[in-house]
Protein backbone atom coordinates (compact mmCIF):
# COMPACT_ATOMS: atom_id res chain seq x y z
CA UNK A 1 0.00 0.00 0.00
CA UNK A 2 1.36 3.63 -1.06
CA UNK A 3 2.38 6.10 1.40
CA UNK A 4 2.09 9.72 1.71
CA UNK A 5 5.93 9.52 1.78
CA UNK A 6 6.38 7.44 -1.20
CA UNK A 7 3.41 8.84 -3.10
CA UNK A 8 5.54 12.37 -2.43
CA UNK A 9 8.39 10.94 -3.67
CA UNK A 10 7.10 9.26 -6.90
CA UNK A 11 5.94 12.12 -8.16
CA UNK A 12 8.75 14.28 -7.37
CA UNK A 13 11.08 11.65 -9.57
CA UNK A 14 8.12 11.87 -12.41
CA UNK A 15 8.24 15.55 -12.55
CA UNK A 16 12.07 15.85 -12.45
CA UNK A 17 11.97 13.14 -15.03
CA UNK A 18 9.28 14.95 -17.19
CA UNK A 19 11.59 18.40 -16.88
CA UNK A 20 14.83 16.70 -17.91
CA UNK A 21 13.16 15.58 -21.07
CA UNK A 22 12.02 19.18 -21.31
CA UNK A 23 15.27 20.40 -21.54
CA UNK A 24 17.02 17.70 -23.68
CA UNK A 25 14.01 18.69 -26.52
CA UNK A 26 14.96 22.33 -26.17
CA UNK A 27 18.49 21.72 -26.55
CA UNK A 28 18.41 18.87 -29.55
CA UNK A 29 15.63 21.58 -31.25
CA UNK A 30 18.15 24.28 -30.62
CA UNK A 31 20.65 22.29 -32.41
CA UNK A 32 18.67 21.27 -35.38
CA UNK A 33 17.97 24.70 -36.37
CA UNK A 34 21.11 26.23 -35.90
CA UNK A 35 22.53 23.30 -38.46
CA UNK A 36 19.73 23.88 -40.94
CA UNK A 37 19.72 27.58 -40.88
CA UNK A 38 23.16 28.12 -40.53
CA UNK A 39 22.83 30.75 -38.24
CA UNK A 40 22.65 31.54 -34.54
CA UNK A 41 20.98 35.26 -34.13
CA UNK A 42 17.64 33.88 -34.36
CA UNK A 43 17.56 31.36 -32.06
CA UNK A 44 19.85 33.98 -29.48
CA UNK A 45 16.83 36.39 -29.77
CA UNK A 46 14.49 33.48 -29.51
CA UNK A 47 15.56 32.44 -26.20
CA UNK A 48 15.93 35.93 -24.74
CA UNK A 49 12.55 37.04 -25.58
CA UNK A 50 11.15 34.04 -24.27
CA UNK A 51 13.04 34.33 -20.62
CA UNK A 52 12.51 38.18 -20.33
CA UNK A 53 8.53 37.69 -20.93
CA UNK A 54 8.61 35.20 -18.05
CA UNK A 55 10.69 37.20 -16.28
CA UNK A 56 7.91 39.79 -15.94
CA UNK A 57 5.06 37.39 -16.09
CA UNK A 58 7.41 35.74 -12.47
CA UNK A 59 7.04 39.04 -10.67
CA UNK A 60 3.42 40.65 -12.09
CA UNK A 61 1.59 37.32 -12.32
CA UNK A 62 0.47 36.77 -8.89
CA UNK A 63 -0.79 40.53 -9.39
CA UNK A 64 -2.47 39.70 -12.83
CA UNK A 65 -4.60 36.79 -11.50
CA UNK A 66 -6.10 38.36 -8.41
CA UNK A 67 -7.33 40.66 -10.91
CA UNK A 68 -8.36 38.85 -13.34
CA UNK A 69 -10.38 36.80 -10.57
CA UNK A 70 -11.83 39.68 -8.79
CA UNK A 71 -9.97 38.47 -5.01
CA UNK A 72 -10.59 41.03 -2.53
CA UNK A 73 -8.09 40.35 0.60
CA UNK A 74 -9.43 39.41 3.56
CA UNK A 75 -8.27 40.21 7.35
CA UNK A 76 -8.46 38.63 10.59
CA UNK A 77 -10.74 40.20 11.95
CA UNK A 78 -13.20 39.40 8.22
CA UNK A 79 -12.99 35.97 8.38
CA UNK A 80 -11.26 34.74 11.72
CA UNK A 81 -11.73 30.97 11.37
CA UNK A 82 -10.44 30.74 7.93
CA UNK A 83 -7.08 33.09 9.03
CA UNK A 84 -6.59 30.48 12.02
CA UNK A 85 -6.85 27.68 9.63
CA UNK A 86 -4.35 28.52 7.43
CA UNK A 87 -2.28 30.23 10.56
CA UNK A 88 -2.27 27.05 12.25
CA UNK A 89 -1.38 25.04 8.71
CA UNK A 90 1.66 27.43 8.11
CA UNK A 91 3.48 27.05 11.44
CA UNK A 92 3.15 22.94 11.21
CA UNK A 93 4.01 23.29 7.70
CA UNK A 94 6.96 26.16 8.56
CA UNK A 95 5.78 28.23 6.17
CA UNK A 96 5.13 32.39 6.50
CA UNK A 97 1.10 33.00 6.69
CA UNK A 98 0.43 34.37 3.32
CA UNK A 99 -2.04 36.83 2.44
CA UNK A 100 -5.83 35.30 2.04
CA UNK A 101 -8.42 36.58 -0.27
CA UNK A 102 -12.00 35.92 -1.20
CA UNK A 103 -13.62 35.31 -5.21
CA UNK A 104 -17.61 35.84 -4.45
CA UNK A 105 -18.07 32.61 -6.18
CA UNK A 106 -20.54 29.95 -5.34
CA UNK A 107 -18.30 27.14 -6.99
CA UNK A 108 -16.31 25.50 -3.97
CA UNK A 109 -12.43 26.21 -5.59
CA UNK A 110 -9.27 27.50 -4.40
CA UNK A 111 -5.63 28.40 -5.76
CA UNK A 112 -2.13 29.58 -4.30
CA UNK A 113 -0.33 32.08 -6.37
CA UNK A 114 2.98 34.13 -5.81
CA UNK A 115 6.78 34.21 -6.60
CA UNK A 116 7.77 32.42 -3.25
CA UNK A 117 6.82 31.45 0.51
CA UNK A 118 7.35 34.69 1.37
CA UNK A 119 5.26 36.49 -1.21
CA UNK A 120 2.23 33.98 -1.45
CA UNK A 121 -1.47 33.91 -1.59
CA UNK A 122 -4.00 32.04 -1.05
CA UNK A 123 -7.42 32.34 -3.00
CA UNK A 124 -10.44 30.70 -2.10
CA UNK A 125 -14.29 31.42 -3.07
CA UNK A 126 -17.66 31.67 -0.76
CA UNK A 127 -18.52 28.25 -2.46
CA UNK A 128 -15.44 26.72 -0.99
CA UNK A 129 -16.01 28.33 2.93
CA UNK A 130 -20.09 27.31 2.60
CA UNK A 131 -20.06 23.85 1.24
CA UNK A 132 -16.98 22.48 3.07
CA UNK A 133 -16.93 21.77 7.01
CA UNK A 134 -13.52 22.26 8.70
CA UNK A 135 -11.21 18.90 8.06
CA UNK A 136 -12.39 19.14 4.15
CA UNK A 137 -11.49 23.23 4.35
CA UNK A 138 -8.06 21.97 6.24
CA UNK A 139 -7.48 19.75 3.71
CA UNK A 140 -8.09 22.10 0.18
CA UNK A 141 -5.71 24.72 2.33
CA UNK A 142 -2.89 22.45 3.19
CA UNK A 143 -3.25 21.39 -0.33
CA UNK A 144 -2.47 25.03 -1.68
CA UNK A 145 0.39 25.28 1.13
CA UNK A 146 2.08 22.63 -0.18
CA UNK A 147 1.90 24.58 -3.85
CA UNK A 148 3.90 27.15 -2.04
CA UNK A 149 6.10 24.94 -0.18
CA UNK A 150 6.98 23.20 -2.98
CA UNK A 151 8.00 26.35 -4.91
CA UNK A 152 5.67 24.69 -7.60
CA UNK A 153 5.01 28.38 -8.73
CA UNK A 154 8.49 28.81 -9.55
CA UNK A 155 8.57 25.34 -11.46
CA UNK A 156 5.59 26.57 -13.07
CA UNK A 157 7.69 29.81 -14.76
CA UNK A 158 10.65 27.73 -15.64
CA UNK A 159 8.25 25.57 -17.07
CA UNK A 160 6.90 28.47 -19.19
CA UNK A 161 10.36 29.98 -20.59
CA UNK A 162 10.75 26.34 -21.79
CA UNK A 163 7.33 26.50 -23.69
CA UNK A 164 8.14 29.78 -24.72
CA UNK A 165 11.56 29.13 -25.83
CA UNK A 166 10.51 26.13 -28.10
CA UNK A 167 7.05 27.63 -29.31
CA UNK A 168 9.22 30.73 -30.40
CA UNK A 169 12.33 28.65 -32.38
CA UNK A 170 10.06 26.39 -33.81
CA UNK A 171 7.83 29.63 -35.12
CA UNK A 172 11.08 31.73 -36.29
CA UNK A 173 12.31 28.47 -38.26
CA UNK A 174 9.03 27.93 -40.14
CA UNK A 175 9.11 31.62 -40.95
CA UNK A 176 12.65 31.41 -41.92
CA UNK A 177 12.29 28.10 -44.21
CA UNK A 178 9.20 29.42 -45.73
CA UNK A 179 10.37 32.96 -46.68
CA UNK A 180 13.49 31.95 -47.53
CA UNK A 181 15.46 33.73 -44.80
CA UNK A 182 18.70 32.85 -43.26
CA UNK A 183 22.41 31.26 -44.11
CA UNK A 184 21.67 27.91 -46.22
CA UNK A 185 24.28 25.40 -45.66
CA UNK A 186 26.93 25.01 -48.54
CA UNK A 187 26.44 22.96 -51.46
CA UNK A 188 28.26 20.00 -50.29
CA UNK A 189 25.68 20.21 -47.31
CA UNK A 190 22.76 20.64 -49.97
CA UNK A 191 20.86 17.59 -52.03
CA UNK A 192 18.71 15.03 -51.05
CA UNK A 193 20.43 14.83 -47.80
CA UNK A 194 19.52 18.41 -46.86
CA UNK A 195 16.93 18.17 -48.15
CA UNK A 196 15.35 15.42 -45.60
CA UNK A 197 16.67 17.25 -43.18
CA UNK A 198 15.38 20.29 -44.04
CA UNK A 199 11.61 18.23 -44.10
CA UNK A 200 12.99 16.68 -40.89
CA UNK A 201 12.97 20.14 -39.33
CA UNK A 202 9.94 21.45 -40.22
CA UNK A 203 8.11 18.49 -38.52
CA UNK A 204 10.04 19.01 -35.47
CA UNK A 205 9.54 22.58 -35.49
CA UNK A 206 5.40 21.42 -35.71
CA UNK A 207 5.47 19.09 -33.72
CA UNK A 208 7.61 20.46 -30.98
CA UNK A 209 5.61 23.03 -28.94
CA UNK A 210 2.59 20.42 -29.27
CA UNK A 211 4.91 18.26 -27.15
CA UNK A 212 6.32 21.10 -25.33
CA UNK A 213 2.64 21.77 -23.69
CA UNK A 214 1.58 18.11 -23.42
CA UNK A 215 5.11 18.23 -20.93
CA UNK A 216 3.69 21.34 -19.41
CA UNK A 217 0.44 19.50 -18.66
CA UNK A 218 1.99 16.18 -17.43
CA UNK A 219 4.29 18.10 -14.84
CA UNK A 220 1.36 20.48 -13.73
CA UNK A 221 -0.78 17.09 -13.09
CA UNK A 222 2.18 15.65 -11.53
CA UNK A 223 2.44 18.39 -8.89
CA UNK A 224 -1.04 18.39 -8.08
CA UNK A 225 -0.74 14.59 -6.93
CA UNK A 226 2.43 16.08 -4.95
CA UNK A 227 0.47 18.30 -3.95
CA UNK A 228 -2.29 15.89 -2.64
CA UNK A 229 0.29 13.64 -0.72
CA UNK A 230 1.52 16.73 0.45
CA UNK A 231 -1.15 18.25 1.91
CA UNK A 232 -2.23 15.05 3.30
CA UNK A 233 0.57 14.56 5.24
CA UNK A 234 0.48 17.94 6.88
CA UNK A 235 -2.98 17.64 8.31
CA UNK A 236 -2.21 14.17 8.65
CA UNK A 237 -5.76 12.85 7.78
CA UNK A 238 -6.17 12.04 3.88
CA UNK A 239 -9.40 12.11 4.07
CA UNK A 240 -10.45 15.73 4.84
CA UNK A 241 -9.10 16.74 1.57
CA UNK A 242 -10.33 13.12 -0.71
CA UNK A 243 -13.84 14.74 1.07
CA UNK A 244 -13.26 17.78 -0.24
CA UNK A 245 -12.35 17.08 -3.81
CA UNK A 246 -15.26 14.93 -4.01
CA UNK A 247 -17.79 18.04 -2.98
CA UNK A 248 -15.91 20.20 -5.65
CA UNK A 249 -15.90 17.41 -8.39
CA UNK A 250 -20.17 16.98 -7.88
CA UNK A 251 -20.77 20.89 -7.55
CA UNK A 252 -22.42 21.85 -10.89
CA UNK A 253 -21.64 25.49 -10.32
CA UNK A 254 -19.61 27.77 -13.32
CA UNK A 255 -16.82 29.70 -12.19
CA UNK A 256 -17.08 32.72 -14.19
CA UNK A 257 -13.90 34.15 -13.35
CA UNK A 258 -12.10 31.64 -14.34
CA UNK A 259 -10.28 31.53 -17.65
CA UNK A 260 -8.10 29.24 -19.91
CA UNK A 261 -5.04 30.95 -18.90
CA UNK A 262 -5.62 30.83 -15.04
CA UNK A 263 -8.02 27.43 -14.91
CA UNK A 264 -4.54 25.50 -13.85
CA UNK A 265 -3.97 26.93 -10.43
CA UNK A 266 -7.17 26.15 -9.19
CA UNK A 267 -6.97 22.74 -6.72
CA UNK A 268 -9.94 21.32 -9.48
CA UNK A 269 -10.86 22.22 -13.04
CA UNK A 270 -12.94 25.08 -13.02
CA UNK A 271 -14.91 24.52 -16.37
CA UNK A 272 -17.82 22.34 -15.14
CA UNK A 273 -18.92 19.14 -17.59
CA UNK A 274 -15.58 18.24 -17.99
CA UNK A 275 -14.85 15.72 -15.16
CA UNK A 276 -15.84 12.66 -17.06
CA UNK A 277 -12.72 12.46 -20.25
CA UNK A 278 -11.86 10.26 -22.73
CA UNK A 279 -7.79 9.94 -22.99
CA UNK A 280 -7.45 12.43 -25.72
CA UNK A 281 -8.78 15.37 -23.40
CA UNK A 282 -6.85 13.68 -20.24
CA UNK A 283 -4.15 14.20 -21.85
CA UNK A 284 -4.43 17.91 -22.62
CA UNK A 285 -5.99 18.46 -18.98
CA UNK A 286 -4.66 20.49 -16.61
CA UNK A 287 -5.85 18.43 -13.64
CA UNK A 288 -5.95 14.74 -12.94
CA UNK A 289 -8.94 13.02 -12.89
CA UNK A 290 -11.25 14.14 -9.61
CA UNK A 291 -11.81 10.21 -8.93
CA UNK A 292 -8.41 9.12 -9.22
CA UNK A 293 -7.37 11.70 -6.65
CA UNK A 294 -9.67 10.82 -4.30
CA UNK A 295 -9.13 6.94 -5.04
CA UNK A 296 -5.21 7.89 -4.48
CA UNK A 297 -5.57 9.55 -1.25
CA UNK A 298 -7.64 6.83 0.65
CA UNK A 299 -5.49 4.27 -0.03
CA UNK A 300 -2.63 6.42 1.52
CA UNK A 301 -1.62 4.98 5.01
CA UNK A 302 0.49 6.50 7.80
Amino acid sequence: MATLYTQAESNTRKTFLLIFVFVIIMIALGQLFSYLLNDNIFLIFAVALAVVQSFASYWYSDKIVLAMSHAKEVSHQGNEELYHIVENLCIAAGLPTPKIYIINEAQPNAFATGRDKNHAVVVVTDGLLQKLNKTELEGVIAHELSHVGNRDILLGTAIVVLVGIIALLSNFFLRISFLGGGRRRSSKDSGQIGAILMVLGIVAAILAPIMAKLIQLAISRKREFLADADGALLTRYPEGLASALEKIAQDQNSLNVASNSTAHLYIANPFRGKENQNWITKLFSTHPPAEERIKILRQMSF
